[in-house]
């Protein structure tokens, strides 16, 4: 699931878990879609929104449910966070 970081490798292990406590083919479509749009933003960079408010080099990207945190790179991006969509994110989330 490279290029993400190891807190957004966590997040991504906590999805699956928590998906799959119900259903573990749905854990599985979601953590592969997210993956997916892992693959784009690395292949695309600044697809994403610009986030000055969460900081100056933070952008994201909506995954279904979820929110890329991300910062872009000449040579392509680091995930930093996945977290759900309906959490109300501060800068400290991204530390």
């Amino acid at each position: 699931m490279s290029p993400g970081g190891p807190r957004a490798e966590t997040d991504l292990d906590e999805i699956w878990l928590f998906i799959a406590s119900d259903n573990i083919a749905a854990a599985d479509r979601v953590v592969d879609r997210i993956g997916n749009i892992f693959q784009m933003l690395a292949e695309n960079p600044l697809a994403g929104r610009q986030r000055p408010e969460l900081g100056m080099s933070i952008r994201s990207f909506p995954a279904g449910n979820y929110v890329l945190f991300y910062e872009a790179f000449p040579n392509g991006v680091e995930i930093v966070r996945v977290l759900h969509g309906a959490r109300d994110i501060t800068p400290e989330d991204l530390d």
